[in-house]
């Protein structure tokens, strides 16, 4: 598969390239974002420059993964992607840079990805089911998924591996079918923050 492109109002997805390794090393440096995702720590430019031409690159090709670049203007402010495509489902992921937060990019970012996961092919990916999981206390991601129709579908007990440590992990999912507005029914607790 090639690598697709797709653009909003504000927002602009792409393939991120090696122009961008210094910048993807310097967010992937944040403590919010290395505390949420499963980034190495610390994270320097060999482990951006090993991202964009391994797992990136691989991901396209194969079609096991699309990750985008997600750019306000020409700046890349954060990442989205789906990773493990098989037999119609996907898992979504993402991250943003913390100037780039609470304005709606990243609703903007997950809103197009949808779009062309659940469009069927050839222009999409033709996708029945899309799984969104978090670390147990990232409600930022959490309000991000709501928002974007996902289901709650529960807590899993040590479901999640961070750098060789369990972690309890958040569960939901989206279907093709499903209304892309707001959800209700998720658990108090994920309206809460915590630390990473």
């Amino acid at each position: 598969m090639g690598v697709v492109e797709l653009a909003g109002e504000r927002v602009r997805l792409d393939a991120p390239g090696l122009d961008d390794v210094d910048r993807i090393a310097e967010l992937c440096r944040d403590p919010e974002i290395a505390g949420w995702t499963t980034v190495p720590v610390p994270y320097g430019p060999e482990d951006a420059r090993a991202f964009v031409t391994g797992m990136v690159a691989d991901g396209w090709v194969s079609g096991r993964s699309c990750t985008w670049a997600i750019r306000d203007g020409e700046t890349l402010v954060g990442m989205i992607g789906l990773h493990g495509i098989e037999e119609r489902r996907a898992e979504i992921g993402f991250w943003l840079a913390p100037e780039a937060r609470g304005g709606g990019l990243m609703s903007e970012a997950v809103s197009l990805v949808l779009d062309f996961g659940f469009a069927p092919s050839p222009g999409g990916l033709g996708l029945l089911r899309v799984e969104w999981f978090a670390f147990e206390g990232n409600a930022a991601s959490a309000a991000v998924a709501r928002r974007a129709g996902f289901h709650w579908e529960g807590r899993r007990r040590l479901g999640g591996v961070q750098r060789g440590v369990r972690r309890d992990d958040w569960q939901a999912g989206l279907l093709a079918e499903d209304p892309r507005v707001p959800v209700d029914g998720w658990p108090e607790e994920t309206f809460r923050q915590t630390q990473p």
